[in-house]
Formats: C-alpha cells, sequence, structure tokens
C-alpha cells in the first residue's frame, strides 16, 4: 500500500492572484493547482496551447482542471523569450483578476552538456528561458506587487549557490544560477515593500515532462511534482520575512515546518529517490 503523502500547513490565499509561468505540464502546473486550491486566482501561463505528444498538456487544460474544482483561472500563451509577450501576460493578468501578488518564475529548459557539446542555439535557449525570462517577468511584475500594503512575493524555481554544480552542465548551470542571484538581489531590493523573493528546488528528480524526455533516472527514482507545490505553500504559509532572501531546498522547507517522512511523494512506492547532486546527475563526469 502507498504511503500518503504528508499535508503541508496551508497558506490563506483568498483574494491573491498569483501568476505561474510553466504552467501547462510538470511541476508548473501543479504548482497552479495547488495555489487555486489555497483561494489564490491564477494565471497559468505557457507556449502551448495544444498538447503533442512530447509536450502534453496545455494552457488550457490546466486552467479547466482549476475551474472544475472551483477555482479561478487565466489561461495566458506566452513565449517568456519574447519580452513584449512577458509584458502583455503580466498586463493581462492585471487586467482580468485586477492586481498580481505572487510571480513563480518556473518555465524552464534543460540542457545538460559540457561547454564543448553546447552550441550557441542551446546556450541562447536555457540562458533566455531561464535567467532572462525570469528577469523579465520580475522586472514588469514589480510595479503591481505589494501593492496597498499587501505584501507580495517572487519564487524563482532554482537551485543553491552551489558551484559544484558546473562541471558537465556548465551553460544551464550559469542560467539557473542567475535566477537564484536574482532572487536573492530582488529580496534586498523589494525587502521595504514587504515583497519577499526567495528560490525553490527539489533535492531530487522529480517526475516531470522534462525528466522523462531527458530520460534522468526511471520512475522508481523520482517524486511526485508535489513535493515541491508543498514545500512552496509550506513557505507561503510563513511570514515573509522568514523565508525571503533564501535558495531553499524543499526538503528542507518541509522539515521546517515538520514534514520529514517524504515516501508518500515517491512516485513509485518503495522507490530511491535520485537526488540532484553533482555526482548523481545522470551523465555527470
Amino acid at each position: 500500500m502507498a504511503t500518503p503523502a504528508p499535508e503541508p500547513p496551508r497558506p490563506d490565499l483568498r483574494g491573491r492572484v498569483a501568476l505561474v509561468t510553466g504552467a501547462s505540464r510538470g511541476i508548473g502546473k501543479v504548482i497552479a493547482r495547488a495555489l487555486a486550491a489555497c483561494g489564490a486566482a491564477v494565471a497559468v501561463a505557457a507556449k502551448s496551447e495544444r498538447p503533442r505528444e512530447r509536450l502534453p498538456g496545455s494552457i488550457h487544460q490546466t486552467a479547466a482542471e482549476i475551474e472544475a474544482a472551483g477555482g479561478r483561472a487565466l489561461a495566458v500563451r506566452c513565449d517568456v523569450r519574447r519580452a513584449e509577450e512577458v509584458a502583455a501576460m503580466v498586463a493581462r493578468t492585471v487586467d482580468h483578476f485586477g492586481g498580481l501578488d505572487l510571480l513563480v518564475n518556473n518555465a524552464g529548459a534543460l540542457w545538460w552538456r559540457p561547454v564543448a557539446e553546447t552550441p550557441p542555439k542551446r546556450f541562447d535557449l536555457v540562458m533566455g528561458v531561464n535567467v532572462r525570462a525570469t528577469h523579465l517577468a520580475a522586472h514588469f511584475a514589480i510595479p503591481h506587487l505589494g501593492a496597498g500594503g499587501r505584501g507580495g512575493w517572487i519564487v524563482n524555481l532554482s537551485p543553491p549557490l552551489d558551484l559544484d554544480l558546473l562541471p558537465g552542465k556548465t551553460g544551464y548551470a550559469i542560467s539557473k544560477l542567475g535566477m537564484t542571484l536574482l532572487a536573492l538581489g530582488l529580496a534586498a531590493e523589494l525587502r521595504e515593500r514587504d515583497v519577499a523573493a526567495f528560490a525553490l528546488w527539489p533535492a531530487t528528480v522529480v517526475e516531470s515532462q522534462a525528466a522523462i524526455n531527458h530520460q534522468l533516472g526511471t520512475p522508481d527514482q523520482w517524486r511526485k511534482a508535489e513535493v515541491v507545490s508543498d514545500a512552496l505553500l509550506a513557505l507561503l504559509a510563513r511570514p515573509r520575512a522568514e523565508v525571503t532572501g533564501r535558495a531553499w531546498i524543499d526538503e528542507d522547507a518541509l522539515a521546517a515546518a515538520g514534514i520529514t517522512d517524504l515516501s508518500g511523494y515517491s512516485l513509485v512506492p518503495g522507490g530511491e529517490p535520485l537526488r540532484i547532486r553533482p555526482e548523481d546527475w545522470p551523465g555527470s563526469p
């Protein structure tokens, strides 16, 4: 019998508006649904308007699932590499829901190869989708966050500043560590507005289309995406001053909430999660 996943603390997000990028599938979709279940109105942003064989799911499917569960959602098509589309994404969210309180920068591109095997096109892709898009989204969201003294949050899905991540995937690591630096800088810049900014990263490989398409281990080595969304909920339930300016690992965020038995998050009961450390990553030197 599978062990049930633990219940994290749940923030009261009624009356709040969230914007989640990369929300057509995987971790982004699960986060969008979790935020809606806590009462937030959610803008579901991504490029995918129709499911494809290697990229199942769409923004419309995620929005429909949120609405079917009684939540409020808005599907927004956006190529996060285009500044004008990111600006329009934020504007549509604010116009439709009347504000913006929480930005989750989840959209990402993956390329785990050394520099010699990373052509300019691939380097530009990871930089554009990861760090540049995160900067763009934050830039356009900042004027709306914390409006009316309500406070707010910016969350970047990126790892702690560990330089051991670099070998074998340098271009990708530059882009993801850049997202974390952005979160830390934003935390200091927005502190007086009571807007928290932090990074969040899974300790293990999580079931996602990236894990499937790039063959990052096998299902018995994956955790459910809910381990990340539950960690995010636990952080959002805490005072902003306690979470801002940090790069959190999902396990640490859950442990701080008193949740240490994570066996219920294993995709396959009894599975052994593949930890995301340089020595554990498939293809690492």
